[in-house]
């Protein structure tokens, strides 16, 4: 008894996270009108009012962020280093010596902001920075 029990608890656990994650309509129709391309999607709940999706888009690793109402909020897609503008590599390599570059993307918003994020490990610490194409350091 104790084990169907045990199985039936674990399945409502498991039918409640995955409720929680599934995205409203509004949500997968802009995010489909958005990026159709877009393979693997994986959604999860990000706070009250918004999901993010995690996908493969043109050969790359992204995530994209929605209002609950289906207005889009930004899209991160991954970079190299090397990609970043030059002034964001420069400012970042003069204020973070001897760090370990964990990750690097390029996130797009829908105010027409273009942000660099930087993920690095200092020691066992893992931080990250944000950048504008500038070079300054934003939230």
């Amino acid at each position: 008894m104790k084990k169907i029990f045990s199985i039936v608890v674990a399945a409502l656990v498991a039918i409640t996270g995955f409720a929680q994650s599934k995205a409203p309509q509004s949500v997968t129709d802009a995010f489909h009108a958005k990026f159709p391309d877009a393979l693997n999607v994986k959604w999860d709940k990000e706070g009250k009012h918004e999901y993010e999706a995690g996908f493969d888009w043109n050969g790359k690793k992204c995530s994209a962020n929605f209002a609950d109402t289906g207005e889009w909020l930004e899209t991160e897609s991954p970079l190299s280093f090397t990609d970043l503008p030059e002034r964001v590599r420069e400012v970042f390599n003069s204020t973070h010596k001897k760090v370990a570059i964990v990750a690097v993307a390029k996130i797009d918003t829908s105010k027409g902001a273009v942000k660099y994020e930087i993920e690095f490990k200092n020691g066992i610490k893992t931080d990250e920075v944000f950048y504008s194409a500038n070079g300054t350091e934003v939230k």
